[in-house]
């Protein structure tokens, strides 16, 4: 199967093999030491000093862990909002009781950091800034460094999805001063689901400790109290398998260093837009903002992306992702993230085309 959705992505051998090792103590030295040292790797990756950790959860349980962990009820957070995940991240903040305020730009576009400065200015008592980098739902990613500018000009605290981007796309994390930055195992990183990060500044631990929402299994202070422990642990029953498959990944990712990771998938994403246009399919995203881990596109006027999406799977056993919200049925993305090659996009370009060519409306291109 060519599986280009925006995750779970496809695995190298490697990492599928590394999966097949039995169980060990999960408070013993040996998991210990492969935690400290994906954490290391992560970090690298990451380009930050601050403490990370890992979480045995999915990226939604990341960005709730960065809801409860750094935020009070009742308090002022401004949540930009560029698609489904946006809405997805102000929904959970909202949720735990914050006083949120949606600063959402139409969908195919990047957020407007001038736009943001002015909401911050208009009301000098937020705290907080929630951000998404890369948008999967669209295809776009946002000018994160020029976003993070202005928030920490006004002092906010700055927390960042970066579940899709980390690992693809350059996040500075210290050098643009993100407080708090979230990624998945299940994207770039060519691991399986079942793995959340969570970078976490010293400005957003003091914000730890201000916090009033309750947590339990999300508590970063326990994971971090445990990862520090003198053979490394985590709270709760980490999920081992992953963390196998991650240490290979990772491993792998090292080899190949860093820029280079994120030179493949520049060259990768461009390739993908460039097949597509050849279609004559018409980008859903700004091309300016272009996510390189995922490409959205219109489908023909007329033309149901669900239909699209299931002949390619049942001829052609490819698997790509539709739209979502208001552009389920108008809208496709491929993703190329991760163990990507333009092979396999030339693979996935080749099926579309050819569906493409058997529905009613399609270009003739």
């Amino acid at each position: 199967m060519n599986l280009r959705i925006p995750g779970p992505t496809p695995l190298p051998p490697s990492v599928l093999q590394s999966q097949t090792r039995q169980m060990i103590n999960h408070r013993g030295p040996e998991f210990g030491k492969m935690l400290h040292e994906v954490t290391e790797q992560l970090q690298y990756f990451y380009q930050t000093e601050n403490d990370l950790l890992i979480l045995t959860g999915s990226g939604t349980g990341a960005m709730e862990a960065a809801v409860v962990n750094f935020l009070s009820p009742g308090e002022r957070v401004l949540a930009v909002s560029i698609g489904n995940f946006g809405e997805r991240f102000a929904s959970i903040a909202k949720t735990y009781g914050t006083d949120m305020v949606k600063l959402a730009f139409e969908p195919g576009t990047a957020a407007d950091p001038e736009a943001i400065a002015r909401e911050l200015d208009a009301d000098p008592s937020f705290t907080t800034v929630i951000v998404t980098h890369n948008e999967t739902s669209t295809g776009v990613t946002n000018p994160l460094e020029a976003i993070a500018k202005v928030v920490k000009d006004r002092d906010k605290l700055l927390i960042v999805d970066g579940i899709s981007s980390v690992g693809s796309i350059e996040l500075k994390t210290d050098a643009w001063n993100c407080d708090v930055v979230l990624s998945g195992s299940q994207k770039g990183w060519m691991a399986p689901p079942g793995l959340a990060f969570v970078s976490i500044s010293p400005l957003a631990w003091q914000r730890y400790g201000k916090s009033t929402l309750p947590r339990f299994y999300w508590d970063l202070a326990a994971a971090k109290r445990l990862r520090d422990h003198a053979d490394g642990e985590t709270p709760w029953t980490p999920a081992i398998t992953v963390f196998y498959a991650l240490q290979t990944s990772l491993s792998e990712l090292m080899e190949e260093g860093r820029e280079q990771v994120f030179a493949r998938h520049t060259r990768v994403a461009q390739y993908c837009r460039d097949g597509v246009a050849k279609l004559g399919l018409r980008p859903y995203a700004d091309p300016k903002f272009a996510s390189n881990t995922v490409t959205a596109f219109y489908t023909p006027e007329g033309v149901d992306s669900r239909d699209i999406a299931k002949q390619l799977e049942d001829d052609y056993d490819t698997v790509v992702a539709i739209g979502q919200g208001p552009t389920t049925t108008t809208t496709m993305r491929i993703g190329h993230l991760g163990f990507c090659t333009e092979g396999d996009i030339d693979a996935v370009v080749d099926a579309l085309g050819k569906t493409l060519r058997r529905s009613p409306g399609a270009p003739t291109s």
